[in-house]
């Protein structure tokens, strides 16, 4: 059973989540949040498989709510429920570990499908989406990163096609390896540069010179 929070000022729209979630058979919704603050109350005390997230709520917003989650659970899997795609403020979340987003007026069926993905860690970006995202985390942080130390060439390459949008089972198409070689190969990665997700870890590899300005993955990637 995938335990769910769901965080949202508005209550029409928690109940109708819930309802959605619930009815879908493998989900329970154990706790409901209308602000940041009761959000991160919530998540602490049931450690749910997913969060889901609005932004603008009183008190704390989703944002901060966000920070201080995984700033205390670093393996939590949020997911933010926004209005509008374009939103600067979901691309906060997702630089700062927020695994995706969910459009409140989304098809139900998507809802259902994201909540599963994200309890299983996958990245809920379509590769045009996710382009974005690095792209203005790109602008906005102009540091320069360095080549990390302790990746193996493998490492190296599966991280490389992390950062074209490439999901699990796309790269072990590619490379030719099972889904869990891949997974594998991926937490490691992740682990050894201290990042949550997969947003993050496409941001990197951007920065270290893995992926080109057209997201394509560099055949030599630097070493450090």
């Amino acid at each position: 059973m995938i335990r769910v929070v769901v965080a949202d000022d508005q209550a029409l729209v928690r109940a109708g989540v819930r309802m959605l979630l619930q009815a879908a058979g493998d989900m329970e919704v154990v706790g409901e949040a209308e602000d940041g603050a009761e959000a991160v109350r919530l998540a602490e005390h049931h450690r749910p498989d997913v969060v889901l997230m609005d932004l603008r709520m009183p008190r704390v917003d989703g944002l901060e709510a966000i920070k201080r989650i995984l700033g205390s659970q670093p393996g939590a899997k949020i997911v933010v429920l926004t209005t509008f795609a374009d939103d600067a403020n979901v691309y906060a979340a997702l630089r700062v570990g927020a695994l995706g987003f969910l459009v409140k007026d989304d098809e139900p069926e998507r809802m259902v499908e994201a909540v599963r993905r994200a309890a299983s860690g996958e990245q809920l970006l379509a590769p045009s989406v996710l382009r974005r995202v690095v792209e203005r985390a790109l602008a906005a942080e102009q540091q320069a990163t360095p080549a990390p130390v302790g990746l193996t060439e493998r490492e190296l390459e599966v991280l490389a096609l992390v950062g074209t949008g490439l999901s699990n089972a796309e790269i072990a198409d590619r490379l030719h390896v099972g889904v869990t070689t891949v997974k594998t190969h991926v937490g490691s990665a992740m682990d050894k540069l201290g990042l949550r997700n997969r947003i993050q870890a496409a941001v990197v590899a951007h920065r270290i010179g893995l992926v080109d300005a057209a997201f394509r993955p560099v055949r030599h990637p630097p070493r450090g």
